[in-house]
């Protein structure tokens, strides 16, 4: 039998609690482990559980889910984190994501999408919110335009730039293969060359790398 998905709840209204725990529990192969009402709390029940997945609530009194995300990647690097807000600007989404999450998901979205974010944050890959995705691209292509932090994609070949945009906007390499007309084979290949040339270890920090250098198209 597999092993079910371990999930904390990290929000401090306990009807917010209380649905995701209903959505998620309905689920066959997701189990909540543990609930907290804050930040700390949350860091603290993380270190103590050791869920897979912790969803966390930015706006929380106290410490913030920023920090907690924070703090439980320094302290626990396995546990993953979705990261549950109201906010779809960008300010929230880079904090968060910098602080090592690994999907972010906006609070009113289709509860089986949320199911589908976890999984694949489960999975080792990064989900963005699709409507949130759409407006970093121009945000940050603004940004990007103005020059800065350009300096270590020298050493990636044009077509590797291209599997790690895809890659980042949350592409499988199996899409990525379809869009780009190449063999799944070689599309995996160009992933493990972008790793190693860019010391990433994992698709999160693709992400983050490819966020912060504005390659997300």
């Amino acid at each position: 039998m597999t092993r079910k998905m371990r999930v904390l709840l990290a929000d401090d209204h306990p009807i917010v609690r209380d649905g995701l725990k209903a959505i998620l529990e309905a689920q066959p192969d997701i189990e909540v482990v543990g609930e907290a009402a804050s930040g700390q709390e949350a860091a603290e029940k993380a270190g103590n559980l050791k869920p897979d997945i912790v969803i966390m609530d930015l706006a929380m009194p106290g410490m913030s889910g920023i920090e907690a995300t924070r703090r439980i990647k320094q302290q626990n690097p396995d546990v993953k984190i979705m990261a549950l807000t109201m906010h779809d600007d960008d300010e929230y989404f880079f904090q968060v994501i910098n602080a090592g999450a690994s999907g972010y998901y906006i609070k009113g979205g289709p509860s089986a999408e949320l199911v589908t974010a976890l999984r694949t944050v489960g999975q080792g890959d990064v989900f963005l919110y699709p409507s949130l995705a759409k407006k970093l691209v121009s945000d940050y292509l603004a940004r990007v335009h103005t020059g800065k932090e350009k300096g270590s994609l020298d050493g990636l070949t044009e077509r590797e730039r291209e599997v790690m945009r895809l890659i980042a906007e949350g592409r499988s390499s199996k899409e990525v293969a379809q869009l780009l007309n190449l063999s799944l084979s070689t599309v995996e290949s160009h992933r493990k060359h972008i790793m190693e040339k860019l010391d990433l270890h994992n698709t999160a920090a693709l992400v983050r790398f490819a966020v912060r250098k504005g390659l997300i198209q």
